[in-house]
């Protein structure tokens, strides 16, 4: 139980990978906070980590709205009380070439994206000095040699691996480690792309090394649990994939 005793709050933990690191990090022996949208969601994945025997709970939060993320950061101190680990993976995805991409859409990216997850860092701080852990998530599709279709995508992923550096920086001085993770992993929005896009992401996947598409919990959440323990103490402000291999970050 190497997190035991920890505080971990994660957005957008109600599916997919979000969903795994919650079960990851219960399973390490954190009380995990899982906030998003939809309530029935979050209940789903607090039952699960209950019958496993873990400590969650769940919070109704739209990460768009400042007043929201606020009244998640003090539910989860008035429960808990505090919060050791923060790991930012709500995203809403404004796929498809850039004249097909409405503005709106755009902005909802950013809003749910890097400018949440710029709120919810600063939201969080006080209560992560000393020895706190954020964990934010990027893509790999903002290294691809055609960004053809990915453009928005990737613009609103890019900001946030630039204010994670910035927070390791900034913010090393008083314990507070930041990182980003890249994931490739069998994911609803993952099923949703192969859906849209079948021939490109058969493509895709051959260029995995591995030849494998990562688990939730198993690859994703394991790794998170592993970057928040005390082994990864002197990781801050990295950049790591999480892909079998396919993406080159050099």
């Amino acid at each position: 139980m190497t997190l035991d005793s920890k505080v971990a709050l994660i957005t957008g933990a109600g599916q997919g990978v979000g969903q795994g690191i919650a079960f990851a990090l219960a399973k390490a022996g954190a009380k995990v906070a899982v906030a998003g949208r939809t309530l029935g969601k979050l209940e789903s994945t607090c039952h699960t980590i209950h019958q496993n025997g873990g400590q969650a709970m769940a919070v109704e939060c739209n990460v768009k709205d400042e007043q929201s993320l606020q009244a998640c950061v003090d539910t989860v101190i008035e429960s808990y009380g505090g919060i050791n680990i923060l790991v930012n993976n709500a995203q809403e995805v404004p796929l498809g070439n850039l004249l097909d991409v409405a503005a709106q859409d755009f902005d909802a990216g950013l809003q749910s994206g890097p400018v949440a997850t710029f709120n919810l860092m600063k939201l969080c701080y006080p209560h992560l000095k000393g020895d706190g852990v954020i964990v934010n998530l990027a893509t790999a599709a903002a290294k691809r040699w055609d960004m053809s279709g990915y453009g928005a995508y990737a613009a609103c992923k890019e900001a946030i691996r630039s204010i994670s550096r910035a927070a390791a920086c900034e913010w090393g001085p008083e314990g507070i480690r930041t990182n980003v993770i890249l994931p490739l992993a069998a994911s609803p929005a993952l099923a949703e792309w192969i859906h849209e896009r079948p021939e490109e992401t058969q493509q895709y996947f051959q260029t995995i090394p591995q030849r494998r598409v990562g688990d939730c919990e198993a690859d994703i959440g394991a790794f998170v649990v592993m970057l928040c323990g005390p082994q990864c103490g002197y990781v801050n402000g990295q950049s790591i994939a999480l892909d079998g291999g396919q993406v080159f970050l050099g």
